[in-house]
């Protein structure tokens, strides 16, 4: 059955409603794995291809494993081109994460890498999508207006110009990598430092100022309430693997098997 005109894509329509997204990361080149993940409750997966191995033809497979499954999948790309962009979308992604969006044009690349002219510059080869999203009014109609756009801001120079970057049209997220972004101002990741707090204020309240949702990782639990009082609503859940070593502490630390791996040989 067809996907009505009227359908708008869940994670846009939550944020819109003022709620707070998470997305679950996905690094390990396992189709049961995201599927598993896409049902679980996250709103949408992180599909990693920037720090990841994951290659097309596995984000192919884990795109279309996601059919008639909650989460949308999302992909970050490994750099602000438009090729990289088309090759993610082409697949069916429903957003795609930009690393490293750190000027104003580069955010304009990004934008326009994600919608078809005349408003961008995306390309007209879409047969996977169309066959992963069979929309009643055509695929091009309905990707321009449901597929996401974020723009990563993970260096100093976009937060001295992060006004420009959040007025950017057709960018939707503005997303803080908040441990580049500390390296990036000296601080060799750390994120106590009143500078980089001062720095994630001011993307929030750009992000706020032009109409677009803030997000950031959150990697802990404990941080997620104090992040959404900040004013972050898309957030990144960790991956996989992080998933499950913090699932399998509770049951070796019952049985003492903590630290065991410590007398592995090297």
């Amino acid at each position: 059955m067809p996907i009505p005109k009227t359908w708008k894509n869940p994670v846009r329509e939550t944020l819109e409603a003022g709620k707070p997204v998470v997305g679950m990361t996905i690094t390990a080149a396992s189709v049961e794995v995201a599927a598993q993940a896409a049902q679980l409750g996250f709103d949408f997966l992180w599909i990693e291809m920037e720090h990841s191995p994951l290659t097309l033809e596995t984000v192919r497979d884990i795109i279309l494993a996601t059919r008639g499954l909650p989460a949308m999948p999302f992909v970050r790309v490994p750099v602000v081109e438009t090729w990289t962009a088309k090759r993610a979308l082409d697949m069916g992604a429903m957003g795609v994460i930009f690393p490293f969006a750190g000027t104003p044009e580069l955010a304009r690349t990004a934008a326009d890498a994600c919608k078809y002219p005349p408003i961008g510059k995306r390309g007209h080869g879409s047969g996977l999508a169309a066959f992963r999203w069979q929309a009643e009014d055509g695929y091009p109609d309905f990707a321009d207006r449901n597929v996401m756009v974020v723009a990563m801001i993970e260096e100093y120079r976009a937060i001295e110009r992060i006004d420009e970057i959040a007025a950017t049209p057709g960018i939707d997220v503005l997303f803080v990598g908040s441990s580049d972004l500390s390296f990036s101002m000296g601080f060799r990741g750390r994120q106590d430092v009143p500078e980089l707090q001062n720095a994630l204020a001011g993307v929030v309240a750009a992000a706020k100022k032009h109409g677009k949702f803030a997000g950031r990782p959150a990697f802990s639990n404990a941080s997620i309430p104090g992040l959404i009082e900040q004013g972050f609503q898309f957030l990144q859940a960790p991956s996989e693997v992080r998933l499950m070593s913090d699932g399998a502490k509770p049951i070796l630390d019952m049985l003492g098997k903590t630290g065991v791996t410590n007398r592995a040989m090297y």
